[in-house]
């Protein structure tokens, strides 16, 4: 269940620093970061943010479609007790027409099917439909294999250029987070 709250956040922990007391301290900021991003209200399914923290400098990377949200959310990370430094690699996607209904489209058909009604009711459901110049990225936190493959697949009929599926099942998350 933790990795399950973790992880559907969508913004996932890549912890650099030397095992030991610093571990600790970059664990408790990175879920202060997590804890900002998810309650940021501008926040939504067609955004990505992950971090890496090494000894208290956060890299914010990910796509975001407006640009004031990439300000807001250096803003409220950098302050976090803790956070020494904020290397904002977070990008704007484009304004296009045709990007945002791909969007629209690809989300009602994803979070309109049967098997993800329940990460539809989240408050932040955990996945994310990135769009950019056509190309669709799949980010995010699914139960199984089969749900990655089958948002992949609805993902894939909508007429994009490309579908990438960078989904991790909830197992992949606790893996991950095993390793921190």
């Amino acid at each position: 269940m933790l990795a399950r709250i973790v992880a559907a956040i969508t913004v996932v922990l890549a912890l650099s620093a030397p095992a030991g007391a610093a571990d600790r301290k970059d664990l408790q900021v990175a879920r202060d970061v997590s804890r900002q991003v998810m309650t940021y209200p501008q926040f939504s399914i067609f955004d990505a943010v992950h971090m890496q923290i090494d000894e208290g400098v956060v890299t914010l990377i990910g796509k975001v479609t407006m640009p004031y949200k990439k300000n807001d959310l250096e803003k409220r990370i950098a302050k976090i007790d803790g956070v020494h430094q904020v290397v904002n690699r977070i990008t704007v996607l484009p304004v296009s027409t045709f990007d945002d209904d791909l969007r629209f489209r690809i989300a009602r058909a994803i979070y309109g099917n049967s098997n993800f009604w329940n990460y539809g009711s989240m408050a932040n459901p955990p996945i994310h439909i990135i769009v950019e110049n056509g190309h669709v990225t799949l980010d995010g936190v699914v139960n199984s294999n089969t749900d990655r493959m089958l948002a992949r697949s609805i993902a894939s009929s909508f007429g994009a250029f490309s579908v990438t599926n960078d989904l991790k099942t909830d197992a992949e998350m606790e893996q991950e987070l095993e390793h921190l």
